[in-house]
């Protein structure tokens, strides 16, 4: 599990990095693909959304740095998840392993 837990924060950091790659490079969201992950990439960064609004002509770097913290916050998190699921789980497994002959 928390491997898992890891992957998806790595997943989905990843995921919004391009989404920033995209933004940035000022990808063609008439493109079907460049729409539905931009979408998704809102989606993921909506509590994020507006953590600094910065002036007229920067509104790339202003999608950069709160999707950026975006996906900085749901790596942290879900790494501190993975850890905590690990950390539960190992005492477990290891009274199994003492209570077997």
């Amino acid at each position: 599990m928390a491997t898992i837990l890891r992957f998806l924060g790595m997943a989905i950091a990843f995921f919004i990095a391009i989404g920033i790659a995209l933004v940035a490079l000022d990808a063609n969201e008439d493109s079907g693909l460049v729409a539905a992950w931009l979408d998704a990439c809102r989606f993921l960064v909506g509590p994020f959304r507006d953590i600094f609004d910065l002036e007229r002509g920067k509104e790339h770097l202003q999608t950069a740095i709160n999707w950026g913290i975006a996906a900085i916050v749901y790596l942290v998190v879900l790494t501190v998840l993975a850890r905590l699921v690990s950390r539960i789980r190992r005492p477990s497994m290891r009274r199994s392993r003492l209570r077997t002959p």
